[in-house]
């Protein structure tokens, strides 16, 4: 069958080869799989699937090695969510991904439209989305542009989330010149099902028919693959055509429609339109069942006229899905969708040739073997080289530092921290989501991890996110395992069993060899925690080139964890619950600044030797307060992270803004009193309990090998937060904290914006 240039198509040529993204060596290969030069509309295909966001190109090597398997996985890597089950015959389908590029240039659509589609990842699987996560990364809240950008996404998330009904259980926020000029925007959906309504994006059963169902397509976010594969400068906002527009309302009833259609048995496959478009989709769900499929473009719903093939193939157009009904079903996918007042229309058919075929009113435009698109592009393992410059900055002496020492110098860091964007409160955003719809949410955001009851089954499920950028950047393996071993810390504290895991690993340029080193080294350290915690890797996203001109952002892999919990009766919460509670640390004090908050904020440094980790001392810490957290002892307990432990302490008593508590702490550690509040070892957490459990919770966690003291009191609300160290008092009337903590965000974003400046302007 003659595949046929469109009139009007450019001639191909090596200029406009290179215009779209292909290497020399990349066309060559796709003039072999051919055999033959391919058209104008097959080079708009290949580009889009052997870009690096939807290939993997310079990533799958090394992602190969992941840990993915384990008896209660029912799906890892390679479909749209990974899936495991949780017991009474119900599975949960979780997923993160990125949407930075496209929030640097239009925040709110960017970080909406990445809603939209984790959901659509999520609700593909055949599972109802039942929660949201988000992780945030930005520069200087100082920045009237950072401040545009943020309160956009934020604006964004929430706005998209709340329309479609489903909660906000928590998240995480970084604030730093790091991530000056491209913010990193990750959202994450957790889907519940039953097992044997999982369904897979394959276009299964030939003669099954094709179908394009939701909104029409239009020329909105064309290319945005290859544009996710590029760097961005300062020229990037001219990039906004190829930001996509959501509609979450539409959103609502293709999620409804879809989860009816595949309850009913009508489907043998589904796919969201996501990157890359019908093009992805179609293919991809060929190259799975190992068919082909054989679509008109002629028949796919268009909004705007004149549309080529490229152009209808190549959007990013939202809430649209591919489905393949089954014979003889039509009728009733039909019916389905327009009682939810949606379009379903026929576009093709599974074949059995393997090919991915492209008709234009019946003539062909495209034809590619769908495994050899999918699957052939390429992949390179290149040489990483460890920067000089990040040598230097670990390698910086830290003791030649001027570090407070008196108890007026501490307490006045001790603030400056606590009011710090990253470490401040995040009620500012929380508040702009809906946390509560749908009435299954047990612990929200604010806390350790957000904790959902599932009706039906006998527990519940946690989830978390985290990654510190600054650790990764001085130490990309070490600064990943503890990314992990953060977000079991995370789990264990709210009484969940850390479970399974999907990550978002957001980097630069992997063509330069310091970025290719941080990303090896990452996935290593990734892969060694994961294999340690028994937590398989079941999918997530790579984003690389997250780079603003020519600087990369700090190496963000970001953890999105799954924890189950068996009774909800017993979840633990972050904050201290009444006046007399014994205050237990679980952990060892060590006093490491390096990759500190404290360090960022006081000294305007990302520099020394990140806090060292025992994946065996993690582990046993987390069976500890698993046990304590079943036999019902711990009346809180709160990870120690960023910040330190006077942060840490501060943060378990001020936990309600309306009644903070006080406590009485003396430290007896034969380590400066700067290091010991504020330096950011692992393998900590505060908890407290009844004053007569004490001796119980330190017998315990003595028989798991974990170091554990009291080391003060809970006192009563409105009453001072005193911590007495060797040589120095800090003490700060705890309305005073809550004042600092609840108060530094709300009062930065009161400042004039970009948008604002400009029209000022």
């Amino acid at each position: 069958m003659t595949v046929q240039s469109r009139p009007g198509d450019p001639v191909i040529t090596p200029a406009l080869v290179a215009e779209h993204g292909l290497t020399p060596e990349e066309y060559d290969r796709v003039v072999a799989i051919l055999g033959r030069a391919p058209t104008f509309t097959e080079l708009g295909i290949v580009s889009a699937l052997w870009s690096e966001h939807c290939s993997y190109k310079h990533s799958r090597p090394l992602l190969r090695t992941l840990p993915t398997s384990a008896p209660h996985v029912l799906q890892g890597p390679g479909e749209n969510a990974g899936v495991i089950a949780i017991g009474d015959g119900l599975a949960v389908a979780f997923k993160i991904e990125s949407h930075n590029h496209p929030s640097a240039v239009e925040p709110y659509q960017g970080a909406a439209t990445g809603v939209g589609g984790i959901l659509r990842d999520v609700f593909t699987m055949g599972a109802r989305p039942i929660a949201l996560l988000d992780s945030l990364r930005f520069g200087s809240l100082e920045s009237p542009r950072v401040r545009y950008l943020f309160a956009g996404v934020v604006k964004g998330i929430g706005d998209y989330g709340n329309c479609v009904g489903i909660p906000n259980i928590g998240g995480e926020v970084y604030f730093d010149h790091g991530y000056d000029g491209n913010p990193i925007v990750n959202a994450m959906c957790i889907g519940l099902l039953k097992k044997d309504e999982l369904i897979r994006g394959e276009a299964s059963g030939v003669g099954n028919t094709v179908m394009a169902v939701g909104s029409r397509t239009g020329r909105d976010g064309i290319h945005g693959a290859t544009f996710a594969s590029e760097e961005l400068g300062e020229h990037s906002e001219q990039s906004r055509p190829q930001v996509q527009v959501g509609d979450p309302f539409t959103e609502k009833l293709l999620l409804e429609a879809s989860l009816e259609l595949i309850k009913g048995g009508h489907l043998a496959g589904i796919q969201d339109m996501g990157a890359a478009g019908l093009t992805s989709s179609a293919s991809e769900m060929a190259a799975r069942a190992g068919t082909g499929i054989d679509i008109d473009v002629a028949h796919v719903p268009v909004r705007e006229r004149g549309m080529t093939p490229y152009e209808i193939l190549l959007s990013e157009s939202q809430e649209r899905m591919l489905v393949v009904a089954r014979r003889g079903h039509e009728g009733d996918v039909r019916e389905i969708l327009e009682k939810w007042e949606l379009r379903a229309a026929e576009i093709g058919k599974v074949t059995d040739d393997g090919c991915f075929r492209v008709r234009e009113n019946g003539r062909v435009v495209a034809a590619i073997p769908a495994l050899p698109l999918v699957k052939g592009c390429p992949a390179y393992e290149r040489e990483g080289t460890e920067a000089e410059e990040i040598q230097r900055l670990r390698a910086l002496d830290l003791s030649t530092l001027p570090l407070p020492a008196t108890g007026d110098e501490l307490t006045e860091a001790f603030l400056t921290l606590l009011g710090s964007p990253t470490i401040a409160s995040k009620r500012w955003v929380y508040e702009q989501y809906d946390s509560t719809v749908r009435t299954g949410t047990v612990i929200g955001p604010s806390g350790d991890a957000g904790v959902l009851r599932i009706r039906g089954y006998s527990g519940g499920i946690a989830a978390t996110t985290d990654c510190n950028g600054r650790y990764v950047y001085l130490r990309p393996r070490r600064g990943t395992m503890i990314a992990v071993a953060e977000a079991a810390r995370n789990l264990v504290c709210v009484g969940a069993l850390p479970v399974a895991v999907t990550n978002n690993l957001n980097f630069g340029n992997p063509l330069k060899p310091e970025i290719y080193y941080q990303f090896r080294e990452s996935i290593l350290g990734l892969a060694e925690a994961c294999r340690h915690f028994e937590t398989p890797v079941t999918g997530g996203n790579v984003s690389f080139y997250n780079e603003y001109e020519g600087r990369a952002i700090y190496p963000t892999p970001v953890i999105g964890m799954i924890g189950l919990v068996d009774r909800l009766d017993l979840v633990v919460r972050h904050g201290f619950a009444q006046t007399g509670d014994a205050i237990i640390l679980l952990g060892t004090n060590r006093g490491e600044l390096g990759g500190s908050e404290y360090l960022y904020r006081l000294h305007d440094l990302v520099a020394g030797e990140p806090p060292t980790l025992s994946l065996v001392a993690e582990r046993e810490l987390q069976r500890a307060v698993l046990a304590l957290s079943a036999e019902a002892l711990l009346s809180s307990a709160h990870d120690c992270a960023e910040g330190g432990l006077a942060v840490c302490l501060a943060e378990s008593a001020i936990a309600d803004p309306e009644a903070p508590l006080g406590l009485t702490v003396t430290l007896g550690d034969a380590l400066a009193p700067a290091p010991l509040l504020f330096g950011e070892c692992q393998g900590r957490i505060v908890a407290s309990c009844e004053a007569a459990a004490a001796a119980r919770v330190l017998d315990i966690a003595e028989r798991y090998g974990v170091p554990a003291k009291q080391i003060g009191v809970v006192a009563a609300p409105g009453e001072a937060l005193v911590i007495n160290t060797r040589t120095a008092r800090v003490e700060v009337n705890s309305e005073t904290l809550a004042r600092v903590y609840y108060d530094s965000i709300p009062s930065l974003m009161q400042r004039p914006a970009l948008a604002e400046v400009s029209a000022a302007d």
